[in-house]
C-alpha cells in the first residue's frame, strides 16, 4: 500500500533556495546601472519612460490575472482574495520585461506608445500563452519589434547612429534608435573614440544601450550571483565581433580585413545589452549545452549579417528568430547520457 503522505516525483530532485522572484530581483539590480546611465545621458524623459514601461507591464499582468481568476465575478465578491493571490505569486518578471523594454527604445518615444508596447508584451506574448515560463519568445524583444512596425517614425527615427559629428547643429537629436548607415561602412572611423563608445559620451542610441560600462557592471553582477553563465555573452560578443569585421571588409574595392573595427562593432548599438540581458533569458534559450553553443553562435552570425545588410540595429528581430528555433535545438541538439547505447529500435528507425 502506498502512503499518501509521500510525494512521488520524477528526477532530477534539486533542492535550492533560489526562486524566480529572487532571480528576477537580481536581474533588476543588474539593470539598474544601465537605467541610471540612461537617465544621466537623456534626462528626465528617460526616467519617465522607464516608469511608464514598468507600470504598464505590471498593471497589464495584474488586470489579466484579475480577470482570468474571476475578480469581477459575483459583483467582485472575490476581488480581495484574487488581489492577495496575485501578490503572493508576483515574481517580478513583468518588472524586468518593462525595464528591458524601456532600455531598448530611444528617449524620443511617446509615452502612450510605451504603454501599448507594454500591454502587448505582457498580455499577448506572455499571459496569453500561460504566463511566466510559457512564453515562446522574449516579451520585451517582441514588443520592441511590434513598436518598430507600428510606430516606426518615433521608435526607429530619422537620424544616423553613432557619433554626434555636430552636436551644436540645429535640431540635433541626442537619443534615437540605432541606425548604422554610414558608420564603419568604409573603415573611416568616427568622431568618437572607443572610450567614448564604451562610456556612452556623445553617443546617439537607445536609453540603456549607450553606456557599455553600465552594461558590463550588470554582467559582472549576474555572473557573481550565478544568474547567467559567464561564457555565454562572451561567446556571442566574440563571434559577432569577428563576423562584423569579416563582413565590413566587403565594403572595400578589394577585400580588406581590419581587426581595428572589432571594438567599434561590439561597442556600437545594442549588441552588449542584448548579449547580457536578452539572449540569456531562461525561458526562450535552449536547455542543453550543445543547443546553447549553437544558439549563441548562430545568433551572433545572423546579427552581424543583418546589421551589415540593413545598417540598422536588428537585435530584437534576431532574438525572435532564434527564439522560434529553440524548440528544434532542444529536440535535436541534446547531450547523450554517459554510457548511453542506442537500442535496436532506434537503430532500425534510421
Amino acid at each position: 500500500m502506498i502512503d499518501n503522505t509521500i510525494v512521488i516525483s520524477t528526477p532530477p530532485h534539486v533542492k535550492s533556495r533560489r526562486t524566480t522572484r529572487g532571480i528576477m530581483g537580481d536581474v533588476c539590480i543588474a539593470l539598474a546601472p544601465a537605467a541610471i546611465a540612461g537617465i544621466v545621458f537623456f534626462g528626465y524623459m528617460a526616467f519617465v519612460l522607464e516608469l511608464v514601461a514598468v507600470a504598464s507591464c505590471v498593471a497589464t499582468e495584474f488586470c489579466y490575472y484579475f480577470i482570468a481568476n474571476g475578480g469581477f465575478a459575483k459583483k467582485c465578491a472575490n476581488a480581495g482574495k484574487v488581489c492577495k493571490k496575485w501578490l503572493k505569486q508576483f515574481d517580478l518578471t513583468s518588472v524586468v520585461t518593462g525595464l528591458i523594454l524601456a532600455l531598448i527604445i530611444p528617449a524620443t518615444v511617446n509615452w502612450y506608445e510605451v504603454i501599448i508596447g507594454g500591454i502587448f508584451a505582457i498580455a499577448i506574448v506572455k499571459m496569453f500563452f500561460g504566463g511566466t515560463g510559457k512564453n515562446l519568445v522574449n516579451p520585451a524583444a517582441a514588443a520592441r519589434v511590434f513598436m518598430f512596425i507600428s510606430f516606426s517614425l518615433t521608435v526607429y527615427g530619422k537620424v544616423i547612429f553613432g557619433p554626434i559629428l555636430d552636436p551644436a547643429s540645429e535640431g540635433a537629436i541626442l537619443s534615437d534608435a540605432t541606425n548604422l548607415s554610414g558608420y564603419l561602412l568604409h573603415g573611416q572611423g568616427s568622431a568618437l573614440s572607443n572610450l567614448d563608445l564604451f562610456l556612452g559620451t556623445g553617443v546617439r542610441g537607445c536609453i540603456g544601450e549607450t553606456c557599455k560600462a553600465a552594461i558590463l557592471l550588470g554582467y559582472v553582477y549576474l555572473c557573481i550571483r550565478k544568474v547567467i553563465k559567464w561564457w555565454q555573452p562572451l561567446m556571442f560578443i566574440a563571434v559577432f565581433g569577428l563576423c562584423a569585421v569579416l563582413f565590413t571588409g566587403f565594403c572595400y574595392d578589394t577585400y580588406k580585413f581590419d581587426i581595428s573595427l572589432f571594438l567599434p562593432s561590439i561597442l556600437s548599438g545594442g549588441v552588449l545589452f542584448a548579449a547580457v540581458f536578452m539572449f540569456t533569458d531562461y525561458v526562450t534559450s535552449p536547455r542543453g549545452l550543445y543547443g546553447q553553443i549553437c544558439y549563441y553562435i548562430v545568433g551572433a552570425v545572423l546579427l552581424a549579417l543583418l546589421r551589415y545588410l540593413t545598417k540598422i540595429e536588428v537585435a530584437s528581430f534576431v532574438i525572435l528568430i532564434m527564439n522560434i528555433l529553440v524548440p528544434l535545438m532542444d529536440k535535436y541538439l541534446i547531450r547523450k547520457p554517459f554510457g548511453y547505447v542506442k537500442t535496436k529500435a532506434e537503430k532500425e528507425g534510421k
